[in-house]
């Protein structure tokens, strides 16, 4: 599934009216210091539903960051949702960051599965494991990337957009997860890396790897 921008995501519209209706509310009937609290809660609720549009990169052959955040993790690993050996690019995001999740491929989907989980800071390593989360796999012109949305320690749900047989583009929003957690992008064990632990990147603009053949 994939829409127009509106700068705010739909996902948010029903957090931001209930926000802002209550802090009318208190700035009438309460005021004072709780009356500015509850606009500080609308404001911090707006720019967490923010979702502002993206320049996609043109190069061939790369993978660009589904997410917005932090760079905390680049290891060899075992994808076990595609059963093969991988490299695994992990974005951990706050709750400052935007949690639009956007494609970072062209290709089709293959396989959607669903985990019931903890829900542990996603800035840990067991959160991959151990955490509520959604792997996405998709085919790529003869090679596959698993997209993972992992919840976190606030964020209690994850939306995803896409099914098995759908095609995806660059950039394309295909899910949200709310309030704070991260995204395990899995590559072919040949790709090769353009970020390291501690960049931010940008969802969709930010070019995280090659794949083999670039």
């Amino acid at each position: 599934m994939n829409y127009p921008h509106p700068l705010l995501a739909k996902e948010g519209w029903p957090f931001i009216a209930i926000a802002f209706f209550v802090a009318v509310f208190a700035s009438f009937f309460l005021g004072g210091l709780l009356a500015f609290l509850c606009w500080l809660v609308l404001a911090f609720v707006v720019q967490f539903f923010r979702d502002p549009p993206r320049v996609v990169p043109t190069e061939k052959n790369v993978v660009l960051s589904p997410a917005d955040g932090r760079v905390v993790k680049i290891e060899a690993v075992r994808d076990p949702y595609a059963d093969r050996d991988a490299i695994v690019i992990s974005v951990f995001m706050n709750v400052f960051n935007v949690h639009s999740n956007r494609s970072g491929v062209d290709g089709t989907v293959r396989e959607v599965q669903y985990f019931p989980g903890k829900f542990v800071n996603a800035d840990l390593d067991k959160a991959s494991t151990e955490n509520e989360r959604n792997a996405v796999v998709i085919d790529v012109g003869g090679h596959t990337v698993t997209l993972v949305q992992v919840a976190g320690l606030i964020a209690r749900r994850i939306l995803c957009y896409v099914q098995p047989g759908d095609t995806v583009a660059r950039g394309q929003r295909y899910g949200f997860i709310r309030f704070g957690s991260r995204v395990d992008v899995y590559l072919p064990a040949d790709a090769t890396p353009h970020v390291a632990p501690g960049d931010k990147v940008s969802a969709t603009s930010t070019i995280l790897a090659s794949l083999p053949g670039a």
